[in-house]
């Protein structure tokens, strides 16, 4: 019932539906841009291919959520729940993702590109590519986030800022097969950043900058170091 009543309510130009009860909802492959869904609760909905562009998703709960391919240009998604959602294929271009909670979440081939996920918890989160495209974090601002465990192998985070991120035992390692492509961390800023016991292996991390990171057990084997500059601010030299 409550999905009906949005679809007309929207349909007749409402916008606004604050805490709406979502639960277990289909909105698939439908026009809600620019809604307003403050603190809804959708969990467990079906959203694939949905347009979500400028909507307002702040607190909402999107845990267990399905958004295949769904778009969410420059939606505003602080403080949202998105725990073990789907979003393979997204797109949060610009998108405001700071908070938000992403624990366990499928991002394979969604586009991050210029989104800003500071203090988002994202441990164990999937970023690896989708079978079409790679996972884009292009200048997507992760400054202070959790991405402990994370699977990143393979994804684009050129000019990416990480300072004070936690990618404690993370994937950044080259992938694997025929199709394998190196994880590019071009430009990309770690300043102060945790990478414990990461795997680099094959990592583009030309120009990186890792001043202050802590390199504690961190594999780079075969990583692209080109001018990057080192924990100690020393550019580093290859022998």
């Amino acid at each position: 019932m409550e999905t009906e009543i949005i679809l007309t309510r929207y349909a007749a130009g409402e916008r606004d539906f604050p805490r709406i009860n979502l639960q277990e909802a289909e909105l698939i492959k439908v026009n809600l841009s620019s809604v307003d869904l403050t603190a809804a609760n959708l969990r467990q909905a079906r959203l694939g291919r949905t347009n979500f562009s400028y909507a307002c998703l702040r607190e909402a709960d999107l845990s267990e959520s399905i958004l295949w391919g769904t778009d969410l240009t420059q939606a505003d998604l602080s403080e949202a729940i998105l725990r073990e959602a789907d979003l393979s294929g997204a797109i949060l271009t610009q998108a405001n993702l700071e908070r938000a909670n992403l624990l366990k979440a499928i991002l394979e081939g969604a586009n991050f590109s210029g989104a800003k996920l500071a203090r988002a918890l994202m441990i164990e989160v999937d970023l690896r590519p989708a079978s079409d495209y790679r996972t884009n974090l292009s200048q997507a601002d992760l400054s202070h986030a959790d991405l402990s465990y994370a699977n990143l192998s393979m994804a684009i985070l050129y000019q990416a800022k990480l300072d004070g991120a936690r990618l404690c035992r993370a994937n950044l390692s080259v992938g694997r097969g025929e199709n394998s492509l190196a994880t590019d961390l071009t430009e990309v800023s770690l300043r102060g950043a945790d990478l414990s016991y990461a795997d680099f292996s094959g990592a583009i991390l030309s120009k990186a900058d890792l001043t202050g990171a802590d390199l504690t057990g961190t594999i780079l084997i075969n990583a692209d170091l080109k001018e990057a500059i080192m924990p100690d601010g020393k550019v580093y030299q290859s022998f």
